[in-house]
């Protein structure tokens, strides 16, 4: 197979374990990572059916990989980011997601501080919409810049374009595999206007006897929360909370308390709530269990973990059957947040 020499990474069967936060031990066919917009068209006007499939990675800490893969495996390492007036910050796809929640907190733009410490880069946030204590990187999205594989145009999405919801985006969806994120820009405030009230934020914070907390106790306080409860990629394999929390209709809800007696749930609108899906895994008693290498963190039920050497099936067969097994209990279908290949 023949490639023109690019001023890019461009690697036969390379290994993915470093680029995959579970660390499950495969190799893709081809490994690329462009450095600019100009790399990124050259690159997918080089691309042949050969070539196929194609996945786009990004840190790799939202992915379960299951087998080698027989394709092209394609990263970002465009790496900036630029203030673009008060509230815009523009910031390379390739560029750390926490690194820019670090910025704002240190410029006085505010919005992202409760997304602190989630590991990946910024380019993800524009495909997943990822979310935590209340905060989606939807509230911050303003435009994703990006080159169309089909025929190296850049181009610029808004917001609204790219329809966003709960974990979803047209990237994940109708989207998926036609574009290279270049660049994202975020819209932040200049107002500061903490979220207090999702999970234990509140009660971390008294803990310390702080009501009003400034932004940097925020960040800190969260950075603390999320430290407590989920394992050091670097020393425990892991891709975070595996499961989406399942959003159940109001009705079904007022079943499960009849049934379970009070359960955790966050009000979505009058109609519908959303479980924890990691009570929902506890209560069918998985939490710090296994399956052969792969298992349950026992500090929180939504983490599955790489107990050493675990193979992507070994972590299939997990997820597989604790979903079996809250479906029997609950009747409630949990699905998986992390992508799996």
């Amino acid at each position: 197979m023949f490639h023109l020499t690019l001023p890019m990474k461009d690697y036969a069967n390379y290994n993915l374990q470093k680029h995959n936060t579970f660390g499950i031990d495969v190799q893709c066919q081809r490994f690329v990572e462009y450095n600019s917009i100009e790399e990124a068209q050259a690159l997918v006007r080089l691309l042949t059916p050969a070539d196929e499939p194609i996945l786009i990675l990004g840190g790799g800490s939202n992915l379960l990989l299951t087998k080698d893969y027989k394709g092209t495996v394609i990263h970002s390492g465009i790496k900036f980011l630029k203030q673009l007036d008060d509230e815009h910050v523009q910031c390379g796809s390739g560029f750390g997601w926490d690194d820019f929640v670090d910025f704002c907190c240190n410029h006085q733009l505010y919005g992202a501080e409760n997304l602190s410490i989630i590991p990946g880069e910024v380019g993800a946030s524009a495909v997943q919409n990822i979310g935590a204590y209340g905060a989606e990187a939807k509230d911050l999205i303003d435009t994703v810049e990006v080159v169309e594989i089909a025929t190296g145009e850049v181009k610029t999405f808004t917001n609204a374009e790219c329809a966003y919801s709960y974990r979803q985006s047209k990237f994940k969806n109708e989207w998926r595999d036609k574009f290279l994120v270049t660049s994202v820009t975020y819209k932040l405030s200049k107002t500061y206007e903490p979220k207090l009230d999702y999970g234990n934020i509140r009660r971390a914070l008294a803990d310390k006897n702080i009501t009003t907390p400034s932004v940097h106790e925020l960040r800190q306080t969260i950075t603390e929360i999320r430290n407590a409860k989920l394992p050091d990629t670097k020393i425990v394999g892991n891709a975070g909370s595996f499961f989406m929390n399942p959003i159940v209709s109001t009705e079904k809800y007022l079943t499960l308390v009849e049934q379970f007696g009070d359960l955790p749930h966050y009000t979505i609108d009058d109609t519908h709530e959303k479980i924890p899906a990691g009570w929902l895994i506890d209560q069918c008693g998985w939490k710090g269990k296994n399956l052969g290498k792969a298992g349950v963190y026992d500090k929180q039920a939504l983490v599955l973990v790489n107990l050493g050497g675990a193979t992507g099936s070994e972590i299939v067969k997990l997820y597989q059957t604790i979903q079996h097994d809250v479906k029997q209990k609950f009747d409630i279908n949990i699905y998986p947040e992390v992508n799996i290949k």
